[in-house]
């Protein structure tokens, strides 16, 4: 009877067990996608499981409690998550891959949309996290850490800059907004800091010459700017920052609905800097002041048709200076306290309509005009200028053939008060008027299952220059996974330059600009090899090798001489040809433990060959290095961001062989630490330090700062400078001697706030 009783007790509290036991379900998707062969593991139990067919999962016996749950997959970002039970909900966990960039849509290789993994052309893509990692109230300042492209300031006082890729000047390099070439001549100068970061969805970056599609200054490459979609974006989306320097930027966005059909999203951003600052204590801003404001308003109608309708209208209005540091708006344009004035004016406007026939026609078009009115001192430069551009494409899929052809005619006006547009013999002005119709044609063929081949060409007709003529092919081939992908591409760009538009040393500083004879048209042929390899291993890390070796060859390049005569610049086509080659090498990881990032070189050789001497380029690097590593704390929603750059030193503008000044800039390196806290689903707070090494050019950069007016300067009857006891190096005012910003260590601290549908 005793063991009787005791066998009942056991069973007693051994079904009691059972019954208190619970169980863990759940399912593991992918954008609403199941995932097979998932690993669902709890740590404090050493137990786990495997997902099926449907993403489904099951844990049983477990007792109640909270476990930590830990989601993982090779390729996928590890998930972790703590989860009660038992519980009346199913388990559901979203993983994210490692690596989406392969299936990225991608537009501006081709002018059609295709993955980035099935793009001939080599594009890098940059989603707007990328720009949240280094947060800048400008475009241009948000470049600096892609690999082989820097953000070049041009101008130590005024502080006017442009965008370099693989060594190659600012007007090599065209930038697009939404596909439109709206950032040119003027802009390129004046306009790239008035693109606030809040309108992008994502920069789309293509290295080397793209004229075949996109005609004159795309030599270099190109960067696509593309405004997110207004039916896509947030609600309400705010971003506001300071500085410790007392700069102050605000992003607003707002999305609304008109009717039944029509998206609206509208963006404002405001950026003000009004405090002095003089650390190198050269009698000089070290920053330029600033207050900018810049509005953008994007409709987008839903057709019946489903055919794509939208258009875009944003107005920038900015006033800035720089100089003596006693200087105020009523010395403007005087010679008493030197200063550089701008006030920048610019409306754009550009859209993108598909016709409503059968056959796959797209219009696209753009208008902007700029007004420029500024001083240098005591010297006023005024400049006018309107462009106007309409493009028509026709895409038609034959068999493995994906045919592309297009008409574009592009109208450029351009006025200023500068001998550019004087009239030669005749006292009166003459506008610039440039009429630029061209035609191209492009065969994307599939050769077979992993390879493709893109054949095109472009003739268009300048009505100063004639026709120009513009050819290029694309081969590429990966493996069935694409995993490995190889491209080679060859092909031919051009440029017509126009100096004041796109050069501001030309307006500033104490130099006379001369034209030793009408310049022609550049051209450039460029080769490219790029190879693609992704590794994904077990334990979740995902790693890739993104390497390209280019070589562009140059003749009829304009040229800029500094340094025939210290007082003149002298503009002329190269007698010669000029090289850009080097080799570049990407990596992208992300690990389980929440560590990812990217890091990447370029090895550059940018020379001129004239007469038989060959010579480094001016402000041409041969080494530049970038970094931007992220550690994220998932479970508390914490995130460092670690960024930066190094470059290795350039040749740089001196003024004559007097001049005391290093011919060669040093190595340097800016770097930025930053900590984002997320708070709720609608808070972001965040903050850091800038420029943690403190790196600030050498305090003479200006040649004589303390006489900008160049009183102190004996000339020449040809100009050129005599050396005087109290001017022994023959030097005269210059602002140009610069190769990087001229800003110090500094804290921000910022927020955002979103609201999602």
């Amino acid at each position: 009877m005793k063991k009787l009783y005791s066998f009942l007790v056991l069973m007693f509290f051994s079904s009691f067990g059972a019954f208190a036991q619970g169980s863990l379900s759940g399912r593991v998707v992918q954008a609403d996608k199941p995932l097979e062969f998932a690993s669902v593991y709890l740590p404090e139990l050493g137990k786990g499981t495997m997902t099926d067919s449907a993403g489904y999962f099951l844990l049983d016996d477990l007792l109640p409690g909270t476990y930590r749950v830990e989601v993982s997959m090779m390729g996928y970002r590890k998930s972790v998550e703590d989860w009660t039970i038992p519980s009346k909900e199913e388990l559901v966990i979203s993983l994210q891959p490692l690596d989406t960039s392969l299936e990225e849509v991608v537009v501006s290789g081709t002018l059609q949309e295709v993955s980035r993994s099935n793009s001939p052309v080599p594009i890098e893509v940059y989603k707007d996290g990328f720009f949240k990692a280094n947060p800048t109230p400008s475009i241009f300042e948000s470049l600096q850490t892609i690999n082989g492209v820097r953000p070049q300031i041009n101008c130590n006082i005024c502080n006017t800059g442009d965008i370099h890729i693989n060594g190659l000047e600012g007007p090599y390099t065209m930038v697009l907004i939404d596909g439109m070439p709206i950032v040119s001549g003027l802009a390129t100068v004046y306009g790239l800091t008035g693109i606030p970061q809040s309108l992008i969805d994502r920069i789309e970056l293509v290295k080397g010459p793209a004229s075949t599609l996109y005609g004159s200054e795309a030599v270099g490459g190109l960067i696509n700017i593309i405004t997110k979609r207004a039916e896509l974006a947030p609600i309400v989306s705010v971003d506001a920052f300071g500085t410790s320097w007392g700069e102050v930027n605000l992003d607003l966005g707002l999305k609304t609905k008109i009717g039944e059909r029509v998206h609206s999203m509208t963006g404002i951003n405001t950026f003000q800097y009004d405090n002095p600052i003089d650390n190198n204590e050269d009698g000089m801003t070290d920053v330029t002041l600033s207050k900018r404001i810049s509005l953008f308003q994007k409709f987008r109608v839903d057709r019946k048709n489903r055919k794509e309708f939208n258009v875009a209208l944003r107005y920038l209005y900015e006033d800035r200076w720089g100089g003596e540091m006693n200087w105020t708006p009523e010395f403007r344009g005087g010679d008493e306290i030197y200063g550089e004035s701008i006030y920048t004016s610019r409306w754009e406007l550009f859209g993108n309509y598909e016709l409503p026939t059968i056959e796959n026609l797209n219009f696209q078009f753009s208008a902007n005009g700029h007004n420029q009115n500024s001083v240098y001192g005591d010297m006023l430069y005024l400049g006018d200028q309107k462009i106007a551009f309409g493009q028509l494409t026709w895409t038609k899929s034959l068999g493995n053939h994906q045919l592309l052809s297009g008409l574009a005619y592009r109208y450029t006006y351009y006025d200023d008060n500068t001998p550019a547009t004087a009239s030669a013999g005749l006292d009166q002005n003459l506008p610039s008027e440039i009429h630029l119709p061209g035609a191209f044609v492009q065969d994307e063929i599939q050769v077979g299952k992993n390879k493709s081949l893109l054949l095109g060409a472009r003739v268009d007709y300048n009505s100063v220059h004639g026709p120009i003529f513009s050819p290029r092919a694309n081969f590429k081939v990966s493996s069935s996974d694409q995993s490995l992908i190889f491209r080679l591409s060859a092909g031919n760009g051009f440029r017509v330059a126009n100096v004041f538009t796109e050069d501001h040393a030309a307006l500033t500083g104490a130099r006379d600009v001369i034209f030793e004879e009408e310049l022609q048209p550049e051209r450039s042929w460029n080769t490219n090899a790029n190879l693609v390899k992704k590794f994904y291993t077990n334990s979740g890390a995902f790693l890739s090798l993104d390497a390209s070796a280019f070589y562009t060859y140059f003749t009829n390049r304009i040229i800029p001489d500094y340094e025939t005569n210290p007082n003149q610049i002298i503009y002329a086509n190269l007698d010669g040809h000029s090289v850009s080659q080097g080799v570049s090498l990407t990596t992208n990881f992300a690990l389980p433990s929440g560590l990812e990032g990217n890091i990447g070189a370029t090895f550059l050789d940018v020379t001129l060959t004239e007469e038989g001497i060959t010579e480094r380029q001016i402000l041409a690097e041969r080494f530049s290095g970038v970094w931007n590593i992220a550690y994220s704390f998932s479970r508390i929603g914490l995130k460092i961001d670690y960024t930066g750059n190094v470059y290795g030193p350039m040749r740089l503008p001196l003024l004559g062989e007097l001049d005391p000044r290093p011919e060669y800039s040093p190595w340097f390196s800016i770097q930025n630490i930053q900590a984002t806290k997320v708070i709720g689903k609608r808070w972001e707070i965040y903050g850091g330090v800038k420029n943690l090494l403190n790196f600030l050019p050498p305090a003479n950069s200006i040649a004589r700062a303390f006489d900008p007016f160049d009183r102190g300067v004996d000339f020449a009857e040809d100009g050129s400078v005599i050396p005087t006891p109290g001017n022994p190096n023959a030097l005269t005012f210059d602002p140009s001697y610069m190769f990087a910003p001229n800003q110090g260590i500094r804290g921000f601290l910022g927020a955002r706030f979103t609201i999602l549908d």
